[in-house]
């Protein structure tokens, strides 16, 4: 079956979740990722929204975090300081999923501005919840677009906290757990080395190369390890178009 680079990086980063984990789910590919996760790979996730939707039927998908939808057949309807004490209670194995405007090797993440600060080339939309949650989720699945200019050796803002210059430089900076898992894009998926914390590259989509992404990315990335990606099956796909998003909110 064919399929498009969204439909390969939700179902990408749906196949990472396991069952019973809690999804802090953001705007966009986050919303499909985690939805197709517990429909298929994980029924018993509970998938939640920083406005304070706390497992939600999602019959129809949410257009954003602040969209009404995201309460509709919640456990419960609460608020922001509820869904971030979820995110980072200490027992419970949440992962955020986010995405940025840029990413370093070490899996940080700029969502405030392109260029310097003061006289910037492109305001962005800045952290929201972003940071908080790189700092207490168990752990980050990011989307990026793979492109030089947003695979970056340094940021041009440090707006999100991953794996900061690497080895246990996170730990020592007062981070108890987390960090970034994965990284999945419209070329594949990157991973992180487990000691250096140095993004590598772990799989490659169907019709793209190590080569490729080599290319598209600013920095040095070892491709050693990389293998293929399976392709969506056509359970995978089915679900993703007929009962996540059949109306292609996000999809179109």
């Amino acid at each position: 079956m064919d399929y498009t680079d969204k439909e390969m990086m939700a179902i990408t980063a749906g196949r990472m979740v396991k069952d019973g984990d809690v999804l802090f789910a953001g705007t966009g590919l986050s919303i499909l990722a985690a939805a197709v996760a517990k429909r298929i790979h994980a029924k018993n996730a509970v998938v939640f929204f920083e406005t304070g939707g706390i497992d939600p039927s999602l019959d129809e998908l949410p257009l954003a975090v602040g969209d009404p939808r995201v309460m509709t057949g919640a456990a419960i309807n609460s608020g922001l300081v509820d869904a971030f004490s979820i995110l980072g209670h200490r027992k419970i194995r949440s992962l955020a999923f986010l995405g940025a405007a840029q990413i370093d090797p070490y899996g940080n993440l700029n969502s405030t501005v392109l260029g310097d600060y003061r006289h910037p080339k492109a305001r962005l939309p800045g952290s929201g919840g972003a940071s908080d949650a790189a700092a207490l989720a168990h752990g980050v699945i990011i989307f990026m677009q793979h492109e030089k200019r947003r695979f970056v050796e340094k940021l041009d803002y440090f707006t999100s906290p991953g794996w900061l210059s690497g080895g246990d430089s996170r730990r020592r900076a007062g981070f108890q757990r987390g960090g970034p898992l994965a990284v999945t894009t419209n070329l594949g998926v990157m991973k992180f080395e487990t000691e250096s914390k140095r993004m590598y590259l772990a799989e490659f989509h169907p019709g793209s190369t190590p080569e490729k992404i080599v290319e598209n990315t600013g920095f040095e990335i070892d491709i050693s390890r990389a293998v293929e990606a399976s392709p969506p099956t056509r359970e995978e796909l089915t679900t993703l178009r007929c009962e996540v998003d059949p109306q292609r909110l996000i999809l179109k």
